[in-house]
């Protein structure tokens, strides 16, 4: 019984700034360990070139998204660069349940929205190492205009103030060694007494029964 709740999975908040390589981060992460699971957001952006619905995100309108919210669909939802993004309820508590730790891949709004609900969430923030470098990432996309660019930044700013909500910093410089720090600091983190709290409680009580039959 206490080895079924060792290997309930952790909720992981994964933010960064935009062009930071999260995305890349997350997937090479998925392709090198098999404990981890991605929730799919929902958006109200239009998908860039590649992106699948249901499988990058769960593209929405702008109504659609207002609907959902209304009905309590949504474990965080907040607004970046004139858009709504959300998390839905379902698909994370299904994750969690079966040994996965789930990330979250949110900004700032959403992730200390989570933390007010989920205290024993871990919090990751992605960076690269230098602005000169998260600069050159979001013009090497090619896919946002200079106009966007410059408003990404301008986030980015912002967000740098909120850094230290978060548990870890993840430097993402080089790939390889970036997805194993990450892998490390959760497997670390799944050991962290607030995290195991009904494991805790299960040996407790299995001790307590040692004890009661040691002195009848």
């Amino acid at each position: 019984m206490a080895n079924t709740m060792q290997n309930k999975g952790i909720l992981i908040v994964l933010s960064g700034f935009s062009g930071a390589g999260k995305g890349t981060l997350v997937k090479k992460l998925l392709e090198t360990y098999d404990n981890y699971a991605l929730s799919v957001s929902m958006t109200t952006r239009a998908p860039r070139e590649g992106e699948q619905d249901g499988v990058h995100y769960f593209f929405s309108s702008r109504e659609q998204f207002e609907e959902k919210i209304q009905a309590d669909g949504f474990i965080e939802y907040a607004q970046y660069c004139d858009n709504y993004y959300g998390t839905p309820k379902a698909y994370v508590e299904e994750q969690l349940a079966a040994g996965k730790n789930v990330i979250l891949e949110i900004e700032i709004q959403g992730a200390l929205q989570i933390k007010k609900l989920f205290p024993e969430s871990l919090l990751l923030f992605v960076t690269p190492p230098t602005a000169a470098e998260l600069e050159r990432r979001l013009k090497s996309r090619g896919t946002e205009t200079e106009e966007v660019i410059a408003k990404r930044l301008a986030r980015a700013s912002e967000e740098s103030e909120g850094i230290e909500a978060y548990d870890y910093i993840v430097v993402n410089d080089n790939l390889e060694t970036c997805v194993e720090e990450l892998h490390q600091i959760v497997k670390a983190a799944r050991a962290v007494p607030v995290r195991r709290e009904a494991f805790i409680k299960e040996i407790r009580e299995e001790l307590k029964g040692f004890v009661k039959g040691a002195q009848n």
